[in-house]
């Protein structure tokens, strides 16, 4: 039997076929920028990661939870000036996301977990939408950088390619990782309107007007062990999620 059951790309069809999946989990990064030091796939690895540990841990518990293969294209519509930023629209994730639902509920898959692990994807109106077109799966999304607060684990609030992410990088894929001293101190300029600022009103950022290294958070203070403290902790809260939601009944979801 395969090693890793819970991730759909390595596992054959000769274990695939004896097994009834509770939830699907589907990754979703970005290819972009991320400061001076980090690569551009930093949000495919880090889903990548996220999602597989989580279902291991799930599956450990009796769970059986499938991760399908991470999609790497994100909305990128405010940063297309940054050399090989790739777009995907939001219409046409809404048509990616309609495909992946339709073909799981033709294999019998009730529940369907989208693990978000970019901040311009936003899946929550797509959701409503399929709600009402496939009343026979759930679907929910996760952001997992928003589970837990980021100043248990860091000493510096990231937004994007700081303390955090470069935490997570060195703990996971330290090879790809450039030195802290190559990369850019991640300051960024705020809005100069005030209602923005108080985020009560909301505009997509023009990146390149925002930060000049592409990062927003400082990385300098970012280490592996840091990292690893926050990845176990996040995979494990989120390995609970999953298996609580495998278990539910999805008519049942309200007390």
């Amino acid at each position: 039997m395969s090693s890793q059951p819970h991730l759909l790309a390595v596992t054959p069809w000769k274990v695939v076929r004896d097994t009834r999946y509770d939830v699907a989990v589907l990754p979703w990064g970005a290819t972009e920028a991320h400061n001076y030091h980090l690569p551009f796939g930093t949000d495919i690895i880090e889903s990548d990661y996220i999602a597989a540990e989580s279902a291991r841990l799930a599956w450990q518990a009796g769970a059986r939870v499938v991760v399908l293969p991470t999609i790497p294209f994100g909305v990128n519509t405010g940063q297309l000036d940054i050399l090989m930023t790739i777009n995907m629209n939001p219409s046409t994730q809404a048509a990616v996301l309609r495909d992946v639902a339709n073909s799981l509920v033709r294999h019998q898959v009730k529940k369907l977990v989208i693990l978000n692990s970019h901040g311009g994807n936003d899946f929550k109106q797509m959701i409503r939408e399929l709600q009402a077109q496939l009343p026979e799966l759930f679907i929910c999304t996760i952001n997992w950088w928003q589970i837990l607060p980021q100043q248990d684990f860091f000493e510096n609030p990231d937004d994007h390619a700081g303390e955090m992410e470069t935490s997570i990088m060195l703990a996971i894929k330290p090879e790809s990782v450039l030195p802290l001293a190559m990369a850019g101190p991640g300051k960024a300029k705020s809005f100069a309107i005030k209602a923005f600022r108080e985020k009560w009103a909301w505009a997509p950022r023009q990146w390149t007007k925002a930060t000049e290294d592409t990062g927003v958070g400082d990385p300098s203070r970012a280490t592996a062990e840091k990292g690893r403290r926050f990845l176990d902790a996040v995979t494990r809260t989120i390995g609970e999620f999953f298996a609580e939601l495998a278990k539910a009944d999805p008519a049942k979801l309200y007390r």
